[in-house]
């Protein structure tokens, strides 16, 4: 059984569920199985198909992953923010403090989550040109974005993140996956949403993610001016 979305609306609100996931209802196997076959309908490089989806529902692992998950939160640090960066995250106001007020709730909840979603994929990237990076990560993201869709429509909810990251090694590990051969590109918490009632997200306004057939910077509007950014909080 799946939601009465019609695609505009699976594609519009497909949300980032961190507050409203519910902890005490397992998922069955049968509807991850599901998603992943949706996922794997997704765009591959030369038909390689090199996407793994490794699926964490014992209790022991998911307590360990779930660990994983608290220790690396501090440890995540990324580009540094710019001035466009910083206008962005707060063009709509407090936007950015409920995302983080979200990571909070999750964190604090993350040993609750009944599966954990950890997608990978064959050839490790690490120092390689942006020829080979897009190759790699573009026959596989498109399909981790095709299994949450697959998701929300069958009334579950997903998070992205790259909590993976700074302790993809001892993940890799935990879960026996072979770090020196496959790359894990995400990190996705699933379960049941409280309701299925979401909505399209706020987003800065079309003309300044939007070229016609050249790059132009327009002039940012001042409907909403934009506030002090916050940083990503600590894990509890």
């Amino acid at each position: 059984m799946t939601l009465d979305l019609t695609p505009d609306q699976l594609l519009s609100t497909t949300r980032a569920v961190r507050k409203r996931l519910d902890f005490d209802r397992p998922v069955p196997r049968s509807l991850i199985e599901e998603c992943v076959d949706l996922a794997t309908q997704a765009p591959t490089g030369r038909n390689r198909q090199r996407w793994h989806f490794v699926v964490v529902t014992e209790p022991a692992q998911r307590r360990a992953v779930a660990d994983i998950f608290l220790r690396a939160l501090p440890l995540a640090t990324g580009h540094p923010l710019t001035e466009d960066d910083l206008w962005r995250m707060n063009y709509h106001r407090h936007s950015t403090d409920r995302v983080f007020d979200g990571l909070r709730h999750l964190a604090a909840h993350i040993h609750r989550v009944p599966a954990f979603v950890i997608p990978g994929v064959e050839g490790r990237t690490d120092h390689a040109p942006v020829s080979v990076q897009a190759g790699v990560w573009g026959s596989i993201l498109p399909a981790v974005w095709s299994f949450m869709l697959a998701a929300r429509a069958r009334g579950l909810g997903t998070t992205w993140t790259t909590a993976q990251g700074p302790l993809e090694r001892e993940l890799a590990e935990v879960l026996r996956v072979p770090y020196d051969e496959v790359m894990l590109a995400a990190f996705v918490p699933l379960a049941y949403t409280l309701g299925t009632d979401f909505k399209p997200a706020r987003r800065i306004p079309r003309e300044h993610v939007l070229h016609w057939d050249r790059w132009s910077h327009g002039e940012r509007p001042s409907t909403e001016p934009p506030q002090q950014a916050r940083k990503a909080p600590d894990a509890p």
